[in-house]
């Protein structure tokens, strides 16, 4: 099947609804995060930890997860997850205590664990050399598009009710249906023994160039959940009294923009290494948050937002394409687990770093130190790139 057709490949297509419910948990309920803090009566740093639930169980059972799917085979663990992220996402709409919401959440985090990895080795099991990167590229213009859809749809749900948008994740259930019947994807067959599994997977993991891509993965997830999604979501709500449609609509437009770069990534690779992609997309992202402070008014925003959605289009693609590759099938949903790992620790420290920074330099300091961060990771991913060739 020629690239510019790869979107009608039916696995691919399932593929892309586990994607759609993999970034379903966090995306759909930002933008009511000013209603929760009234309506629960809680802080601004209170409200990061639906954020932080969700994600700790990731960080926690990722890695073993990838070694039974590497084991087990995909679907064997794909399917559960989803009807359990499906059903504790929905309950969260029924609760009207904040540690009960917690709870929830955590229980969602833990069907939502293996989503975030699985969806990208079954696409490495699936396609190999230019066919892969572009299939990451259409995956993550999916993503993006779900991550536009969510914040609107999110925000216009939260406007009659703060719990509404919680309901979202019962269309997991269905998705886990149409796994279990249409998805037809090559499963690992090996005849290793758990030890010489776990040495195989190390020998991968330890290469200096994929330990930094797992590095380059936490910075931009601690970046874009802590500084992006939760205070500058709050930002909005603080000084221009943005509604929660309006704030979806700001999210949506960085997440449309990501979605248009990253359907290219195919065509966009036979001109640029991964490698320069990733470092142009960290100063992108800092040149956006740097500007945020100094915009004038609430649709001066937009400039920033687009920026921003430029460099996620490259930066997440990017990393995730090297990875797929880096591992034969036997070892590859392994090698994924722990870039979900890595990148869910990011998601879980980036609300408590910045809440941190937020207590002693507001809204201001999290952008500025988020441009920051940015800025050294490019800076850094710049001379390493030069260096390990």
């Amino acid at each position: 099947m020629p690239q510019d057709k790869l979107y009608k490949d039916r696995n691919l297509q399932i593929v892309f609804g586990v994607t759609l419910m993999a970034v379903l948990g966090v995306s759909s309920i930002t933008p009511a995060f000013p209603r929760i803090v009234e309506e629960l009566n809680i802080s601004a740093t209170d409200v990061g930890m639906l954020i932080t639930a969700f994600t700790i169980p990731g960080v926690v059972l990722t890695p073993f997860i990838g070694i039974l799917a590497d084991r087990l085979g995909r679907k064997r663990i794909l399917v559960p997850a989803l009807f359990l992220f499906g059903l504790a996402g929905g309950a969260c709409a029924l609760v009207t205590d904040f540690n009960t919401l917690i709870a929830l959440r955590v229980v969602q985090g833990i069907g939502a664990a293996s989503l975030g990895s699985l969806n990208m080795t079954i696409i490495g099991d699936l396609f190999t050399g230019r066919r892969r990167a572009a299939a990451v590229g259409l995956n993550a213009s999916v993503l993006n598009i779900g991550v536009t859809a969510y914040p609107l749809i999110g925000g216009a749900l939260a406007i009659f009710a703060w719990g509404y948008p919680f309901l979202l994740p019962l269309v997991a259930i269905p998705v886990g249906i149409i796994v279990i019947f249409w998805l037809k994807n090559p499963e690992p067959r090996s005849s290793e023994s758990l030890r010489e599994y776990l040495g195989g997977a190390w020998s991968y993991l330890k290469d200096i160039k994929v330990a930094g891509a797992f590095v380059a993965g936490v910075i931009y997830f601690v970046v874009l959940y802590g500084s992006y999604l939760t205070y500058f979501s709050l930002y909005l709500g603080a000084s221009f009294r943005a509604n929660p449609f309006i704030i979806g609509v700001l999210l949506a437009s960085a997440s449309l923009t990501s979605a248009l770069v990253s359907s290219q990534l195919g065509r966009i690779v036979k001109l640029i290494s991964l490698i320069n992609l990733v470092w142009l997309g960290f100063a992108l992202q800092a040149v956006s948050l740097a500007l945020l402070p100094f915009l004038p008014g609430l649709w001066f925003t937009l400039i920033a937002t687009l920026i921003f959605g430029l460099a996620s289009g490259v930066i997440l693609p990017g990393l995730q394409t090297y990875l797929t590759g880096v591992a034969p099938p036997e070892y590859r949903a392994a090698v994924m687990s722990i870039n979900s790992t890595v990148l869910r620790l990011g998601q879980t420290l980036g609300p408590l770093v910045f809440g941190l920074v937020y207590i002693y330099a507001s809204f201001e300091g999290a952008f500025l130190y988020g441009a920051g961060l940015s800025l050294t990771t490019a800076i850094v991913a710049f001379v390493g790139g030069r260096m390990v060739k």
